[in-house]
């Protein structure tokens, strides 16, 4: 995708920021270490390695990236923008999220009944906090460029 200089400018600044907000972020659990114990550096990396298993599982990720750009879908709708995937996966994948806290299951009342898959207000929130990084990939891989 090619977009205006101005544009890349202001998606470059604001992925600064995130990185300052990061580093800003760092610095506060670091002042709470015990400088003679590396327990508490391996429970942070313990913690991140938590953090990120629920969205390495695959298609965690693409059914949370559907939801958040797609908005709220029922599973077949959900099932056609993820090609590949089977009924039993997305079922088992769906599951999976809503035990995370990530997707809700809205049943409607009918006739007919309908059920929509909707990201909780966690599950938006990762979205946001992960935006940034997939922007950065965008760029780092030549996806995003300048036009300018």
């Amino acid at each position: 995708m090619s977009i205006t200089n101005s544009d890349y400018k202001k998606i470059t600044s604001a992925l600064d920021q995130v990185q300052d907000n990061g580093r800003d972020i760092r610095q506060i659990f670091q002042g709470y270490y015990d400088d003679s114990s590396d327990s508490q550096m391996e429970w942070e990396v313990d913690a991140a390695v938590i953090a990120f298993s629920m969205f390495s599982s695959r298609w965690t990720t693409e059914i949370l990236s559907a939801l958040y750009i797609a908005g709220d879908k029922r599973f077949n709708e959900l099932r056609t923008l993820l090609r590949g995937i089977s009924s039993r996966t997305l079922s088992d994948k769906l599951t999976a999220c809503r035990e995370n806290g990530l997707v809700e299951r809205v049943v409607e009342d009918g006739p007919p009944i309908r059920v929509m898959y909707r990201l909780t207000t966690h599950g938006r929130n990762c979205g946001r906090l992960l935006g940034p990084l997939v922007a950065y990939m965008k760029i780092h891989n030549d996806l995003v460029v300048s036009k300018d």
